[in-house]
């Protein structure tokens, strides 16, 4: 296999694609000048395997209703245990619409309107706008920073629940943060969703996507097999593959009564595999897909150094030590700034699209979150404009 050219400048204006044709509207930054580091998809494209089996498709020219999915099934299966050292059925597979629809369905199968559902703050953003929008009380666990990192703070969280709470959604690893949780951890999370009677929803998109130097992924359902009829793990190849135009995720959920109801969620929703996705994704979870994810992460690390070393040399500016994602998390506290000056800056001045801290909930002001998953060039610039619009402060 020819090593991938993720130095490659691929032009993606133009394209129906949300993170640079939206970019204007969303933050007033010109595609035409500006860097887009906000949505969290990749400007790489996904590996030769994945290409041939959608070009595989199109020469066949029928797209029909999908079935005789065991391929896209056994894919699935060896993935996990290769990738992850985790043993999984056939039959434990679910596939919904992505990842955000796969925790809609576990709100509409274990919550009803009403109830709390719980997540660790900050948080992917998506969390709680489902939550929202599905009538559901949103209840946030605010997460400790010590040492430049997210901690879970146990003795806190203990008492900001009142009993009607139904699920805990997990981010593992953790978004916007990067944190890769141990297995101490994992264990202590569902010790917490025991006690009090709470549905884990294992939200485990970024697995794939641990930095070299960093702790191993480990699988929720490895941590803590004794959880089964509780737990439901989200995952995808859509972010690791760079496919989420394809729509769809997996839940895997071991437990035949929890799977069934969230297999009646999916049924009243008419939700159904996408052919087109279950191909990418049977071509993508392979020894060659996995050889493009190796050299994917080596890349993805050396963005993160040649960013990292640019924002922690501007004083008041310091990025969470990275260990899982390609989005890194910058505190713009250190600079005595208010967030709109430090808006400003960041997107008038520097022309840089980055995600707002504060729409990732409590704790979240004061950040913003930027995409590396990008060509080195632009990253390189990305420090650059920064440097300058904050010069003043060095």
């Amino acid at each position: 296999m020819p090593a991938p050219d993720f130095d490659r400048i691929i032009d993606r204006r133009g394209t129906h694609c949300s993170k640079w044709d939206d970019m204007q509207a969303a933050y007033g930054v010109s595609a035409d000048d500006g860097l887009a580091m906000w949505v969290a998809d990749m400007d790489f494209a996904p590996p030769a395997c994945v290409q041939a089996a959608v070009d595989r498709a199109a020469a066949h020219g029928v797209y029909g209703y999908p079935g005789a999915n065991r391929p896209y099934l056994d894919a699935i299966g060896w993935w996990m245990q290769a990738r992850h050292g985790w043993t999984i059925q056939p039959d434990w597979i679910l596939t919904c619409a992505g990842l955000v629809n796969g925790v809609a369905m576990a709100l509409n199968a274990f919550t009803a309107p009403g109830d709390g559902v719980v997540v660790m703050s900050p948080v992917y953003h998506a969390f709680g706008r489902i939550v929202r929008a599905g009538g559901r009380r949103l209840v946030e666990l605010p997460l400790a920073l010590r040492d430049g990192q997210y901690h879970m703070d146990w003795q806190d969280w203990e008492t900001r629940l009142d009993g009607s709470e139904r699920m805990l959604i997990l981010c593992s690893p953790h978004n916007p943060g990067g944190r890769v949780w141990s297995a101490e951890e994992l264990r202590a999370v569902a010790d917490f969703c025991k006690a009090h009677d709470l549905i884990l929803v294992s939200d485990e998109i970024h697995a794939d996507l641990v930095m070299p130097d960093a702790p191993r992924h480990v699988v929720t359902a490895l941590a803590a097999p004794d959880i089964a009829d509780r737990l439901v793990t989200l995952n995808a190849a859509t972010k690791t593959f760079n496919i989420a135009g394809a729509h769809i995720g997996q839940a895997i959920i071991a437990d035949p009564g929890l799977r069934a109801r969230f297999r009646d969620a999916l049924m009243a929703a008419g939700i159904s595999p996408a052919m087109l996705g279950m191909d990418m994704v049977a071509a993508a979870y392979s020894p060659e897909g996995a050889d493009w994810v190796d050299a994917l992460v080596a890349y993805l690390d050396g963005n993160r150094r040649v960013f990292d070393a640019a924002v922690n040399a501007i004083p008041g500016l310091r990025s969470m030590p990275l260990q899982a994602t390609y989005l890194s998390w910058v505190d713009f506290s250190g600079t005595g700034m208010a967030q709109p000056e430090v808006i400003a800056r960041v997107q008038g001045d520097a022309r840089i699209a980055a995600n707002h801290g504060d729409s990732f909930g409590a704790g979240g002001s004061g950040y913003l979150r930027f995409n590396l998953a990008t060509p080195r060039a632009r990253v390189q610039e990305a420090a650059r404009r920064l440097t300058h619009a904050f010069a003043d402060l060095q």
